[in-house]
């Protein structure tokens, strides 16, 4: 299935002026499963980010779920009937609902998100289905973490 997201990056001609360096749709897409496609829109190798004007382009490079000490900005496309994966990943995951419904699965849990819900993943085993009859589509940017997920970290957040 095409997933026909467009993608603008800008950057700076060598006067250093403001331009587009980037326009197009549809790069780097992958699916790894049954009823799900990819898009990496963009990584970086380092936080803070340090801009680079190379013209690489780091959203066309084959990666896994994140980047050490790095970031990815990651669209899917979750269709009807995809296949389950509990994972955890070492980073925290800002998702954003951009269409349609999804329930993500977690250990004794279970959350229904619909289109302009927003997540906050922070370390958590979990799992994507979609049980509707029309795709749903996340946007998740991944920022790299130490991984280190103590319970205690719960309890203090709970205090605030």
């Amino acid at each position: 299935m095409a997933f026909n997201i467009r993608r603008v990056v800008t950057g700076h001609d060598v006067t250093g002026k403001a331009v587009v360096k980037i326009d197009d749709v549809g790069r780097n897409q992958s699916s790894g499963r049954e009823n799900l496609t990819a898009q990496v829109i963009w990584t970086t190798d380092d936080l803070p980010v340090k801009f680079r004007e190379d013209d690489v382009d780091t959203g066309a490079r084959k990666i896994g779920t994140t980047v050490k000490n790095g970031s990815v900005f990651r669209l899917v496309e979750f269709r009807p009937g995809v296949e389950g994966r509990n994972h955890r990943t070492d980073s925290i995951d800002y998702a954003v609902v951009m269409s349609g419904e999804i329930d993500m699965e977690m250990d004794d849990e279970l959350v229904h998100l619909k289109a302009g819900d927003v997540l906050v993943q922070r370390g958590t085993i979990h799992n994507w289905v979609n049980k509707g009859t029309e795709p749903c589509v996340i946007a998740f940017i991944l920022i790299s973490s130490d991984g280190d997920t103590q319970p205690a970290e719960t309890s203090q957040l709970r205090k605030l």
